[in-house]
């Protein structure tokens, strides 16, 4: 994406930087791909001759928001295959799945939640009466089950009554997508992600994908920051190659180490302190991990969803903090689901990111009432990881939750998403730390603290603009929408007049 030598003044409208020490300006000054001295500008300042006015008319500009979690390729491919989210039943979702099976080649989709059918567990025979002998398989909503029909298993060598969990799931061979189905689709993905506001993401796709980040910033067709994940087992590779954290260019950046410490809450593998679920890495591995990666300037990041989970990834990183506090970047714990009392305060005491997805309180907060009973008390406890001084990052994991900062912005405020009560209201959070965590603590998550996620002199021009400010109404965050969206001084949706 080149960078445009504009001048402007956004004006006419409030203009939030999310720095406590100037939160609000009364207009935006921007030169070229960042934004220029003196945010509070007036007509006629000296330094301001030449730009561009645009008038806000009232309109709201945030940063531009960042996407902490997401595997954006299998984002980008799920707007186009079979979208189990909303079946409520097996009887439904073997009915959708029917009514796409016409064709040729694999059949995807995802979206589907075992634990919420009343109706049994699925089969691969379930599969085989709808789909014949088109190979199918179908990702579960948290992406940690794969379903898959007897055509897929005879096509892989495999047996199986059609259900995979985890590392078996990860490993079963579905044939990838055509690469210019991944490159449209990835593209189109672009497209909408600037239309919802969003100037960067944290790819934690899994093998696959970063080679399309590359081609389109070489090909100036990019319009996105993108931190690419390095998966634990390329973590030799990388090593070899002499890779480090933040290495890239303007728009492509090496991202952390990404290793599971358990699996998930839908597919009941989430690693508790009772001794259920899956430990797919123990502390003393994890400390081992952590080491290997911080000797190349290689970060982590560390799935973690139940209390068990992350309190062991917290005992691995607080064993191997002497390798890797010399890395610029800190470690992350992803998800941080569930969190027993006394592991709050190790956050802030190792200096460890918690990145988490506001969004998935809202969908999973039946099954995490069923499922984990009080311990759920303990689930999506951002307000406790506020206050216990945790530095936060906030992502979408897309497409398990849908890639929308704003909708997640709405469920860290108001903890609820239909007409029931807030769920433990006491963990909401303020409009301002909600946005804070797509912004500011985002960038910080990825060591970019002092280049973006502030409207600040001299930070990069990342920028969106609302149709409503949700700083002073947060009762109308769920009705706000994107009007345009800049990424170093270029706006690459909704550009003006509007």
């Amino acid at each position: 994406m080149p960078y445009r030598n504009r001048r402007m003044i956004l004006r006419n409208g409030p203009v939030y930087t999310m720095d406590p020490r100037l939160p609000r300006v009364s207009a935006l000054a921007v030169a070229g791909g960042t934004v220029a001295g003196g945010v509070d500008v007036r007509e006629g300042d000296a330094d301001t001759v030449g730009h561009e006015r645009i008038d806000l008319d009232g309109r709201c500009v945030l940063p531009g928001f960042t996407d902490a979690h997401v595997h954006f390729q299998e984002w980008s491919l799920s707007r186009t295959q079979v979208d189990l989210r909303s079946c409520g039943s097996k009887a439904e979702a073997l009915r959708a799945v029917g009514a796409a099976a016409a064709g040729e080649g694999w059949l995807r989709g995802r979206g589907w939640e075992p634990l919420r059918w009343p109706d049994g567990d699925a089969t691969a025979a379930d599969l085989d009466a709808v789909t014949g002998e088109r190979p199918a398989a179908l990702w579960s909503q948290d992406g940690h089950t794969l379903w898959v029909n007897s055509a897929a298993l005879a096509a892989a060598g495999a047996t199986s009554r059609g259900v995979l969990h985890e590392v078996e799931a990860f490993t079963f061979p579905v044939p990838p997508p055509d690469p210019l189905e991944c490159s449209r689709a990835v593209r189109a993905g672009i497209a909408e992600a600037n239309a919802r506001g969003v100037v960067c993401v944290h790819d934690f796709q899994r093998p696959g994908g970063r080679g399309l980040w590359q081609r389109l910033d070489a090909d100036r067709r990019l319009r996105l920051r993108v931190h690419m994940s390095v998966p634990v087992e390329m973590l030799a590779a990388a090593t070899a190659l002499e890779l480090r954290t933040g290495f890239g260019s303007q728009l492509v950046r090496v991202g952390p180490v990404k290793l599971f410490m358990d699996g998930a809450l839908g597919s009941g593998t989430a690693w508790m302190l009772d001794g259920s679920g899956d430990a797919l890495v123990t502390a003393e591995e994890l400390a081992g991990i952590a080491r290997e990666a911080a000797g190349s300037g290689l970060s982590v990041a560390v799935h973690a969803i139940g209390d068990g989970a992350v309190r062991a990834a917290l005992d691995g990183l607080e064993a191997s903090r002497d390798a890797w506090e010399a890395v610029p970047v800190a470690p992350r714990i992803e998800h941080a689901q569930c969190v027993d009392d006394a592991d709050l305060p190790r956050f802030a005491a190792l200096g460890v990111t918690a990145s988490v997805q506001p969004i998935h309180a809202m969908d999973d907060r039946d099954l995490a009432d069923r499922t984990w009973g009080a311990r759920a008390a303990s689930a999506y406890r951002w307000r406790d990881l506020l206050e216990a001084d945790a530095r936060m990052a906030f992502g979408s994991d897309a497409p398990v939750a849908d890639l929308d900062p704003l909708a997640g912005i709405a469920a860290a405020v108001y903890r609820t998403a239909d007409e029931r009560e807030a769920w433990y209201p006491a963990q909401a959070l303020d409009v301002a730390d909600a946005i804070v965590g797509f912004t500011a603590g985002a960038a910080h998550a990825v060591g970019e603290h002092r280049r973006r996620g502030l409207l600040l002199p001299g930070y990069a021009a990342d920028l969106v603009v609302l149709d409503t400010d949700i700083v002073e109404h947060p009762d109308r965050i769920a009705q706000a929408r994107v009007v345009a969206t800049m990424i170093a001084g270029r706006w690459v949706h909704g550009a003006p007049p509007w």
